[in-house]
Parts: structure tokens; C-alpha cells; sequence
């Protein structure tokens, strides 16, 4: 019932485009295991392998912890809607902080230059599995809509509002792993 594919092909491509979340895993040795919801609108694919998104801040940042003392990522795909499928992307993993050199060419290339307020890194896989499998098991979902609260709590506090939260939130992980999250200039 499962796949495996040397990269991702245009129809899984496409298949990515369609989804309105993905699942985004990471650990580190002796750490919990993460997995957080993400929306797509974020994500791009920008190689056979190669796949990026935009990260906002959020209550913690287990991603970039894991990602800098171990670098395995996952990436996984639900079809909700229309055929069953599920589609994983297993790499290596990298985050690119908001200014670093990394982030601002990624942001310039592949987001039109537009960085929104809460950027907090962009993290890129580079697969090295892609796999499909059956998905029927994965329930059928009608997408309502985005919810834009965190957009919203973004605005509100602003650029600096929200760098003073990272610095709160974001330098350290539940297991108390360095996410290396940047200090405040």
C-alpha cells in the first residue's frame, strides 16, 4: 500500500498544493517528539527534494531546537478532500533565522521579498524519502476557511512586540534544549 519515490514528482507536487495543512515532526535524542499542524499557504516547493516554509512565531519552537541538535524532519501530507492519500517527505532539515542571509534570499526568491510580522525562520527540508501511502483511514474534512488570529495577535503586537516574545517563548525548548534563536539587537 505504500511507495516510495526517488523525489517529488509533479503529481505529488500538485497533490502538495492542494492541501490546506501539512504535519511538520522533529527530535532530538532524549527529547519528546514534535509535531506541529502548519498551513501550506507558507510552503514551497522549490526542487525535486528541496521544500521550504515560512515559520511564525508560535508558544514555543521545539523546530528549530531539534532541527539544530539533530536535524531530522518530516513533512506529511493528508488528502482531506478527494482521493485518499498520504504523502511523507523524510530529510534533513535546516532553519534559516529572519535575517540571516539564508532567510532574506529564501524570503526574496520564493515569498516575493514580503516577510509578514511574526517571521520567525524559514525552515527547509531536503528529502531524501518520499513516500505515499493509501490515506483510508484519513476522514473526509470540508475546509471552512483560515483562521486569522495569528495573524491578527501579530499586527497587534508588531515587529518589536513580537521579538520581545520570542525572547520569552521561543530561546528554549520544552526539554530545555537552545532553540539558538538570535538574541534581541
Amino acid at each position: 500500500m505504500s511507495r516510495l519515490h526517488p523525489e517529488i514528482s509533479e503529481p505529488l507536487r500538485r497533490l502538495i498544493e492542494r492541501q490546506k495543512i501539512f504535519f511538520a515532526a522533529t527530535a532530538a535524542a532524549g527529547t519528546r517528539v514534535n509535531i506541529s499542524p502548519r498551513p501550506t499557504d507558507l510552503l514551497r516547493v522549490i526542487g525535486p527534494n528541496r521544500v521550504v516554509y515560512l515559520d511564525l512565531t508560535g508558544s514555543g519552537n521545539e523546530t528549530m531546537a531539534h532541527l539544530r541538535e539533530d536535524g531530522r524532519l518530516t513533512f506529511m501530507f493528508c488528502t482531506f478532500e478527494g482521493p485518499p492519500t498520504i504523502l511523507r517527505l523524510y530529510g534533513r532539515g535546516r532553519s534559516h533565522q529572519v535575517d540571516s542571509p539564508e532567510f532574506e534570499a529564501l524570503l526574496a526568491e520564493h515569498y516575493e521579498g514580503r516577510r509578514p510580522t511574526g517571521a520567525r525562520q524559514i525552515v527547509e527540508l531536503e528529502a531524501d524519502l518520499v513516500q505515499t501511502s493509501c490515506g483510508y483511514g484519513v476522514p473526509l474534512f470540508a475546509y471552512e476557511g483560515e483562521r486569522p488570529v495569528l495573524d491578527e495577535w501579530a499586527e497587534r503586537k508588531g515587529e518589536a512586540g513580537v521579538r520581545e516574545y520570542q525572547q520569552q517563548k521561543n530561546r528554549i525548548s520544552l526539554d530545555g534544549r537552545p532553540t539558538g534563536l538570535a538574541a534581541a539587537g
